[in-house]
């Protein structure tokens, strides 16, 4: 009898122990397609919308169809690539964005999807840094204004403040997967979208007192202080910030591999999806749209720390304050692919060590909190990244040209290369049938497009260095 009730108590336990486990044997996943949703936000919507005035100013108003274009392009093959999380014959999982396009496109293209994916990371935790120091000395500068007038000499260095920011970031990240970081991106998404309304809402108070600036269907115009080539190169770099603004297909898989329940085909996800595109597009809308209708053809390259706005110092403060606690979370979303990346080649390849697997949970007191734990191996690879991060910010303090630059390499292989690629292998579309010469090409189309905004992010990059 004994002897059964223990056999039964096994059972049980077993039961509940396979209970906690996913299809694919792993813990089974909390994430749901509204926070997925609050983690595409976190990621597309980052400081580039703080840029687009400025985008807008180069094009004129005939910008604001390529805004919606670059929006319906993202949302589309978004969608192809969300289709390539899982096999549709065996239903396998691919967890990472490498993993899908060495399961659909084979090794080497695996090895250029990795090159492109962690260039950008990179690149984007770089130029997060950036634009999170250079708000931290506008709030400086916006007191020392206020205080002093608007003509008073008000330098202050971005250095320490990176430093504060890369500091800070190593604390952070110690959160070990994204999964876990759930509550980081909710406040990073109701930051982003605060800091853009105050942008927006200044704007639109500009327009509607009858202080905007004078617009133009074409945008800046030709003449004393801008020749034909510069602005051509100043159109340019402005589509490598409307790239900029679109691409997170970098890190979709990713966000994917964390919801509870995602089939084959997963009709609310794909709505969710559909819903946070619109959404940052409308946004991306108002912000540039209000932006220019404010400051005209002169617009900023940052329509808040550029000090288009002096007054309501306050507002502009809190506005900046919002962009750093969004950019902390923003920084997170991206850098943790990369962290997850080098972790797992190491424990493949030291399965015994305990420097790289022995997790060490924090005690207070007499208490251990489980869910907080240390590895050492976490902590000092996330703390070199940082450090590297930070020290590559210091060298490149210029916030447009970085983020167009951002924008222009990583839009064309990420966004829509291999999503329509993957998707054309998967799906087994044959060469010259009308799908695939439409596929091809619109890759070819903003292949050209992204070649153009390098070329304009490059030249960008010569002038600055040159009047710096």
């Amino acid at each position: 009898m004994m002897a059964s009730e223990l056999g039964m108590g096994s059972d049980h336990r077993v039961a509940e122990a396979v209970a906690d486990l996913d299809d694919d044997g792993r813990p089974k996943r909390v994430g749901t397609e509204w926070t997925a949703c609050a983690l595409v936000i976190t990621a597309v919507i980052g400081a580039g919308v703080l840029s687009l005035a400025w985008s807008l100013a180069q094009f004129g108003w005939i910008g604001v169809s390529a805004l919606i274009i670059f929006g319906i392009i993202t949302l589309y093959t978004s969608n192809l690539l969300a289709e390539c999380y899982r096999c549709p014959i065996t239903a396998k999982r691919n967890y990472t964005y490498m993993q899908a396009a060495k399961a659909n496109l084979g090794g080497k293209m695996y090895m250029a999807c990795g090159l492109a994916q962690y260039s950008l990371l990179i690149g984007l935790t770089i130029g997060y840094t950036i634009t999170a120091a250079i708000s931290m000395v506008a709030i400086n500068k916006s007191n020392c204004f206020h205080k002093k007038g608007h003509e008073a000499s008000c330098k202050v260095s971005h250095i320490p403040y990176m430093i504060g920011m890369g500091v800070f970031e190593i604390i952070v990240s110690q959160i070990p997967d994204i999964g876990e970081m759930w509550w980081l991106s909710v406040m990073a998404t109701i930051t982003s979208f605060g800091y853009a309304s105050i942008g927006a809402a200044l704007a639109f108070s500009t327009v509607i007192s009858g202080h905007g600036k004078r617009t133009s269907l074409t945008g800046v115009e030709i003449g004393p202080g801008i020749t034909v080539a510069q602005k051509m190169w100043r159109m340019f770099r402005a589509i490598g910030d409307m790239m900029l603004c679109s691409s997170y297909s970098a890190i979709l898989i990713e966000i994917q591999r964390h919801i509870k329940i995602v089939s084959i085909r997963n009709p609310s996800y794909e709505e969710k999806h559909m819903i946070s595109v619109s959404t940052t597009t409308l946004f991306y809308l108002i912000c540039a749209c209000f932006g220019y209708a404010a400051f005209g053809n002169n617009a900023h390259g940052n329509m808040l720390t550029g000090f288009g706005f002096y007054e309501p110092f306050w507002l502009i403060d809190l506005a900046n304050i919002f962009i750093v606690m969004h950019l902390v979370g923003a920084y997170q979303v991206v850098a943790q692919p990369v962290f997850g990346a080098v972790e797992s080649e190491m424990k493949r390849r030291c399965p015994r060590s305990q420097f790289v697997n022995a997790e060490d949970p924090i005690k207070i007191g007499k208490k251990n909190f489980s869910l907080i734990s240390i590895n050492l191996w976490r902590l000092t690879w996330r703390s070199m990244f940082v450090v590297m991060v930070t020290v590559l910010a210091m060298a490149l303090p210029y916030f447009n040209e970085v983020l167009a630059l951002l924008g222009a390499i990583s839009y064309w292989p990420l966004t829509v290369y291999f999503p329509v690629n993957m998707y054309i292998v998967q799906k087994k579309i044959d060469r010259w049938t009308s799908r695939w010469v439409g596929l091809q090409s619109l890759n070819f189309v903003c292949l050209l497009v992204a070649l153009a905004a390098a070329c304009g992010s490059m030249e960008g990059f010569a002038e600055a260095l040159r009047s710096s």
